[in-house]
């Protein structure tokens, strides 16, 4: 197993922190991570996601919701072809962080056979390619962006 997990500080609502996670067809105007999502947020539906990886080309998968908790949590479980070989189990939490302030965690569980033989720079680059989302997302919400 191995987990990635960042955070960031936003001052603004859950409320307008989820308003953004959750519009999903405007991933494509700030998003340089998840550049195009499409799909129903509601437990059990799957997604198509396109993830950019930084230093890697765009890779396109589809994931089962598994938590879509307005103003709280949205979770999703992605496999490589089959159960057990290579799992990630994405999360995104919004946490309060003093009034008018959230803390946003987005994180990444990797199970499977295929994780230990994974090389460790795609997962410094993964940890790159969240922490430029999360700025992204600060910068929509707080209306910082240009």
């Amino acid at each position: 197993m191995k987990i990635i997990e960042t955070g960031i500080f936003i001052q603004a609502s859950r409320e307008k922190v989820w308003e953004a996670l959750s519009d999903l067809g405007k991933y494509s105007e700030w998003n340089p991570f998840i550049p195009g999502i499409s799909g129903e947020l509601k437990e059990g539906a799957r997604l198509l996601v396109r993830i950019a990886i930084p230093g890697r080309s765009p890779m396109d998968f589809a994931p089962i919701v598994k938590v879509a908790e307005p103003r709280v949590e949205l979770r999703w479980l992605g496999r490589l072809w089959i159960p057990g070989l290579l799992d990630g189990e994405h999360s995104f939490r919004i946490e309060e962080a003093g009034e008018g302030h959230v803390h946003l965690v987005q994180s990444e569980i990797f199970r499977g056979i295929l994780v230990p033989f994974l090389p460790s720079s795609l997962f410094e680059r993964t940890r790159q390619g969240f922490e430029e989302m999360d700025r992204a997302l600060k910068e929509r919400v707080e209306g910082t962006g240009s």
